[in-house]
């Protein structure tokens, strides 16, 4: 055997295309997964984050009615009927953290049964959540600046939110996945409406001050809408890529 045979035997394997050796290929298709995994986790952690305003409000909002605070005009509605409240704020909770979870597909593939299992949980913590606000906005007193536009707005997406989580389980019940899907994401994005809501509310508080009865109508509205269309955006967007990646297959 010569010696350039067995330095050849001792090189690393080169891809005929390429003339890469076959261990880079291997560690940069390992950092491309990584890195790929990484950028689906940023997804459920913002809306974790987007959840925490109404998540830690919520957690005050209990504090007060199983420590005994003051009661006050501000949260006597609450403390005379505190079931509905203590209802929307735990289903609602449940509903945006565990629901974040559902938004990373490669974590869904792995662990279907997880991914039924959290749906089974979450269909009904949204329907308790709208429906539970429903009813406050029907039966609660009203609060100062809260006027007939925000009662509208409240019944509106609320209704809106129960029909999209019936007509998503009514879709995988005939499995009809990208229609499930998408009414899915579409009544998770009008339950977190709050987090959005924070964000319109603090950009008005920085530049004009505390808002009347029809901006914070507006404000609270526009934190629905600008969730919906980011929902309508990724719902779109993935029935673009679906069609090319059958095609290029």
């Amino acid at each position: 055997m010569t010696d350039e045979s067995v330095t050849g035997q001792l090189r690393s394997p080169q891809s005929p295309r390429s003339g890469r050796p076959a261990d880079d290929r291997n560690t940069a298709g390992t950092s491309a997964v990584a890195s790929s995994t990484r950028a689906e986790w940023l997804v459920p952690a913002a809306l974790i984050v987007l959840s925490a305003v109404p998540v830690i409000a919520g957690a005050v909002r209990l504090t007060e009615l199983t420590g005994g605070a003051e009661i006050t005009p501000e949260n006597a509605r609450f403390f005379a009927v505190p079931l509905p409240v203590v209802l929307h704020i735990i289903s609602a909770t449940l509903y945006g953290v565990l629901g974040a979870f559902q938004f990373v597909p490669r974590f869904r593939r792995r662990r279907p049964g997880w991914h039924r299992l959290a749906g089974r949980v979450l269909v009904p913590c949204g329907l308790v959540a709208a429906l539970s606000g429903l009813w406050m906005t029907l039966f609660y007193p009203r609060p100062d600046g809260d006027g007939d536009l925000l009662a509208v707005f409240r019944l509106l997406f609320g209704s809106a939110m129960v029909l999209a989580l019936v007509l998503g389980f009514a879709a995988i019940r005939r499995r009809n996945v990208a229609r499930h899907r998408a009414w899915m994401i579409r009544g998770y994005a009008i339950g977190l409406g709050a987090g959005t809501q924070a964000l319109t509310h603090l950009f008005w508080f920085l530049f004009f001050g505390t808002p009347g009865e029809f901006p914070r109508a507006l404000l609270v509205g526009a934190g629905w809408v600008i969730n919906l269309a980011v929902a309508e955006w990724i719902i779109r967007r993935r029935s673009a890529v679906r069609p090319r990646t059958r095609l290029s297959s």
